[in-house]
């Protein structure tokens, strides 16, 4: 791995895990101070998040993480649901579930009651993704990593709102039908987890900014 990788890789974590938190300046003087890298070193490595979703940059600004918001929680699922629903179609038709696929879905039960919450949306998110990787479809598997760090940015910016059960409940009803050949329930249910999630998401994405601006906004959940 190269330093800029490396250094990419570090930033990416403190942002994924919350320790640069939405609004924050990612500025190349401080990043190469922190770290001990040259300047275009940093550049170079802010640039690749530029790539990745996770910073945003303007011309002659500072780089920051973006606050998302509800409109963007909803667009990054728009492009996250069609392809996971095509990967559980395909594994229902073949009634496929593999062992890394019950590992990844099982992990998230493992977690301790105190686990960080990056460490739970990644056990999350692995689930996910070992759906995707089951189909072995390259294309696939590409757009999908497209928008991972996305969708873990904005369940960290939301707090994660979903909760440890509600997530296990649903995540067994689509293996269940998935097991069982049911290729309408499962990409009925796996819609309706994800639809539902990012209704739950956005709401407590946005409750945060109105309560700040002085506004008032309720969530059905």
């Amino acid at each position: 791995m190269s330093v800029i990788d490396a250094l990419a890789e570090r930033l990416r974590e403190h942002v994924l895990d919350g320790d640069i938190p939405a609004g924050a300046a990612v500025a190349e003087t401080d990043i190469a101070a922190r770290f001990g890298v040259s300047r275009p070193t940093a550049k170079s490595a802010i640039l690749t998040l530029v790539h990745r979703g996770l910073l945003r940059r303007d011309a002659h600004r500072s780089a920051c993480v973006p606050a998302l918001t509800r409109d963007e929680v909803f667009d990054i699922y728009q492009a996250r649901i069609p392809l996971e629903l095509a990967a559980v179609k395909a594994l229902a038709e073949r009634a496929a579930v593999n062992d890394a696929v019950r590992d990844a879905f099982g992990e998230l039960g493992g977690l301790s009651d105190d686990v960080p919450a990056s460490r739970f949306i990644a056990a999350d998110l692995r689930a996910h993704q070992a759906l995707i990787d089951q189909c072995s479809s390259t294309r696939l598997r590409r757009l999908y990593g497209l928008l991972l760090d996305e969708i873990h940015l904005c369940m960290i910016q939301s707090r994660y709102a979903l909760g440890r059960d509600r997530i296990a409940r649903e995540h067994a009803a689509v293996l269940e039908r998935i097991a069982a050949g049911d290729t309408a329930g499962a990409t009925e249910a796996m819609c309706e987890h994800l639809q539902n999630a990012a209704r739950d998401l956005a709401d407590a994405i946005e409750l945060p900014r109105s309560a700040a601006s002085g506004g008032s906004s309720s969530s059905s959940r």
